[in-house]
């Protein structure tokens, strides 16, 4: 069953039903809302998009792809880059949420562990390749991830949308 969702601000918010919340309760997609509703981020529900498991409305018209990545591109600063990397991970089995509250861009669980059943294992800090980054930005990245006890983890995305990632942790001699 497809779920449709409204297009609202920043952000993405499905019918209220029990297919959205099975969704929610299933993968952890987005934030659930008292009335049934779950709350997207633009990155989750173009994933979603993508998996044809929603539609996206703004009013009345149902935006495909095309249309939702240039409207989320003029929304949020990085997005495809952060969306490269949020595709990514999830296609690995991770669960994705965001971590604004920590200072960085996602936070990824282990394979199998929902939030709330346990902490997240790793920051994430999405980085086009091209850009690259100072000594600065990295240290600065990784007293966040140190700050929070989580490891950090650099999602290096290519010009062809493909992720490597490298880990960075502390060590104590």
């Amino acid at each position: 069953m497809v779920i449709k969702s409204q297009w609202v601000g920043e952000r993405v918010i499905t019918e209220p039903s029990d297919a959205a919340r099975e969704l929610y309760n299933q993968s952890r997609f987005g934030k659930i809302l008292a009335d049934g509703s779950v709350h997207l981020a633009l990155h989750e529900a173009l994933y979603l998009i993508e998996k044809k498991k929603i539609k996206v409305y703004d009013r009345k018209k149902e935006l495909d792809i095309q249309t939702f990545i240039n409207k989320a591109r003029r929304r949020e600063k990085n997005f495809w880059i952060r969306y490269c990397v949020f595709k990514d991970l999830r296609s690995r089995g991770y669960i994705v949420k965001t971590a604004l509250k920590f200072g960085a861009d996602f936070r990824v669980y282990d394979r199998g562990v929902k939030p709330g059943e346990d902490h997240a294992r790793w920051i994430v800090f999405p980085v086009a390749e091209a850009d690259g980054m100072t000594w600065y930005e990295f240290s600065a990245k990784n007293r966040v991830a140190h700050s929070t006890k989580k490891r950090l983890l650099l999602g290096i995305v290519d010009a062809e949308g493909d992720v490597t990632y490298f880990e960075n942790k502390w060590l104590r001699p």
